[in-house]
């Protein structure tokens, strides 16, 4: 008699990856080319996530800064689809969410990051906490 067994299968997080940056023009930089190379080295491509990492990472040294605190990047590959997080320490500055993203007047110098996040991930959002910290999101699906 055969008899198969079946086993419930959860799918695990692929790959991970989290360090902590200064909240700089050089910690910012540092995030997108720790994405690019990590997500390399996974087989991944990266040009869309290093976009939104780089943008996500300026507006965590720009608005989400506090001296003596590092901003957070994290990377995580479960199934098809890419997870980026950026968490800074100001709780208290939240910037508008999904679909509520304004342009900048046409002359601006600033103010087209969201705008940019919005056009590459899929999906993207903002999560307060735990005090004082926010976590700003954003997911790219690699299965197309």
């Amino acid at each position: 008699m055969n008899q198969e067994v079946s086993r419930a299968q959860h799918t695990p997080t692929e790959r991970a990856f989290t360090v902590l940056l200064s909240p700089t023009r050089r910690g910012a930089r540092l995030a997108r080319l720790l994405t690019t190379a990590h997500l390399g080295a996974w087989g991944l491509p990266s040009e869309s996530a290093a976009h939104i990492v780089a943008e996500l990472a300026a507006n965590a040294t720009v608005h989400g800064r506090v001296k003596g605190r590092d901003f957070q990047l994290g990377l995580t590959v479960r199934g098809g689809t890419l997870r980026i997080e950026v968490t800074d320490t100001r709780g208290d500055s939240v910037p508008p969410g999904p679909g509520a993203v304004k342009p900048p007047e046409g002359d601006a110098e600033a103010g087209r990051g969201l705008l940019i996040v919005e056009a590459l991930a899929d999906h993207w959002g903002i999560v307060p906490g735990p005090v004082p910290r926010k976590t700003v999101w954003a997911e790219i699906d690699l299965v197309r």
